[in-house]
């Protein structure tokens, strides 16, 4: 009869260990999948910053005409526009 107790103890915590090892593997992974989404997290929070201050930015009326003149060749009508062709020996030299 005792050796019959002592097995089953023996099985009982041979399981139990085997249990606290699955555990032990699972909180290892849990944790890998917390600090990926910490990072991607952080990159979310610059990403929506960054957004912000565009926002901030364009929803200034003259700063939407100045990127849209730096982007096109747009101008208001009373504007004139003066395009400057760099000589071809500074052309021959940049694209050296």
């Amino acid at each position: 009869m005792k050796n019959i107790i002592n097995i089953l103890l023996i099985l009982a915590i041979s399981f139990l260990g085997w249990q606290f090892f699955n555990l032990y593997i699972r909180n290892i992974s849990l944790e890998k999948s917390s600090n990926e989404l910490s990072v991607l997290t952080e990159s979310i929070k610059i990403e929506n910053e960054n957004l912000a201050s565009d926002i901030s930015y364009f929803s200034n009326p003259e700063n939407q005409e100045k990127e849209l003149k730096s982007k096109t060749n747009y101008k208001k009508s009373d504007e004139k526009m003066i395009i400057i062709i760099p000589p071809v020996s500074a052309i021959n030299t940049i694209s050296q």
